[in-house]
């Protein structure tokens, strides 16, 4: 470790040793990457998605209140339920007069549960190939969630109701385009097909289980936009710095401070992931061609090219935009651009400079290419060194 990386470890541990924090020091040293050591990356993240406040004082009875909830909400919307499962239709009364699976009333118990089911069984889907490529979402965590596992709960678990529905009914996907895809139940049954996405055993569970529950506790409580595919890739990096954080006493709790810092980067961000809301002012598509007027901007030319070849920009930036780029580069490359994003108090702008910047940094490229050549180059973007593209960006900010 360089006497430079040192020093900005000791910046950073000053900054955040203050009783009551200064957020725009913190955003200055946060913005050229945060440091892992120590938690402090965790830690910064935390404060910087407005999580926790800068009053140092206030942490330890906000943690345990913020726990305290999350807790609650697992007992309501996973605990409760299962053990309503798992009592009904124990007696032919319950079944005939009070409630039945073919029961079309909405407020039934059981049509709330199919329609749970069908946004579990995509997270279900979603979560288990989070970053293939690494071990770490399929490894047991270290902190199992005993309120979940605990044996005296004798209810129907998320994953049981996964194995019970991917073995008794049809697997409902539905993408960002609002398109259902229905598999047929014999093509259910070899879903997981790999021995690397099986379950761990009772009493264990993997780092994706525990996401899965994340986005599945937010799609209960945000019905009007529930789980849209994405979503796990924005919780995952969220997730995997929380839960590696050097500190048990922080690493214990990744759960339920990971769903509150998403829930909080998602209400910045959810209006993306809201079908009806395309064509709006705070829609995607305007998000879209915000990019595009940027580049006009910053590089006629090389706009002129991209309209020429027909090349819009929905073709590639729904992607970059939507998932933060989380799709574009490797974790720790995703990992270092969000200190950046995170940092910036206009994040989401932020965000279209970084756009820019990627499509200028490979504009001779661009420029020389066909479409064909062009579009592989967009959808498989070449340069993967981060710190070149978070450069570029900042220059384009300060040249505004």
């Amino acid at each position: 470790m360089s006497t430079a990386y040192k020093n900005r470890i000791q910046e950073f541990k000053s900054a955040l040793g203050e009783e009551n924090i200064n957020l725009t020091t913190l955003r200055e040293l946060s913005f050229s990457g945060i440091p892992h050591e120590e938690g402090i990356r965790s830690l910064c993240w935390k404060i910087l998605l407005n999580y926790l406040p800068v009053d140092q004082t206030l942490w330890e009875s906000f943690l345990k209140k913020q726990r305290d909830v999350y807790s609650q909400f697992l007992r309501e919307m996973i605990i409760q339920p299962g053990i309503a499962k798992a009592n009904l239709g124990l007696s032919r009364a319950d079944v005939t007069l009070e409630d039945h699976p073919l029961n079309p009333n909405p407020d039934s118990r059981w049509n709330t549960y199919f329609k749970d089911n069908e946004i579990l069984l995509q997270i279900d889907k979603d979560v288990r190939r989070l970053y293939p490529d690494m071990a770490f979402f399929q490894r047991p965590t270290e902190y199992p969630c005993q309120l979940i596992l605990d044996p005296q709960n004798d209810y129907e678990t998320l994953r049981r109701r996964v194995e019970q529905t991917t073995l008794k009914a049809q697997t409902v996907n539905r993408n960002r385009s609002g398109v259902t895809n229905v598999s047929s139940p014999g093509k259910a049954l070899n879903l997981y097909p790999s021995n690397e996405y099986e379950v761990l055993p009772n009493g264990s569970e993997a780092h994706w289980e525990v996401v899965e529950r994340i986005l599945f506790i937010y799609a209960k409580l945000n019905p009007g936009i529930a789980y849209v595919q994405g979503m796990n890739e924005i919780v995952g990096p969220i997730y995997y710095t929380f839960a590696t954080d050097p500190s048990s006493q922080w690493k214990e709790h990744a759960e339920a401070d990971t769903f509150f810092c998403f829930t909080n980067l998602m209400s910045e961000n959810r209006d993306n992931f809201i079908k009806s809301l395309d064509d709006s002012q705070c829609g995607i598509t305007c998000k879209m061609e915000s990019v595009y007027s940027m580049l006009k901007e910053k590089d006629p030319e090389l706009h002129l090219k991209l309209e020429e070849q027909n090349i819009k920009p929905q073709y590639f930036t729904f992607r970059w935009l939507t998932l933060l780029l989380s799709q574009e580069f490797l974790l720790p490359d995703v990992i270092r651009i969000w200190d950046t994003l995170f940092s910036d108090k206009d994040r989401f702008h932020f965000l279209l400079l970084v756009c820019c910047a990627m499509l200028i940094l490979i504009r001779d490229n661009l420029l020389s290419g066909d479409f064909t050549t062009n579009m592989r180059l967009l959808q498989d973007y070449p340069i993967s060194d981060v710190h070149t593209i978070l450069t570029k960006a900042k220059e384009l900010q300060e040249n505004c």
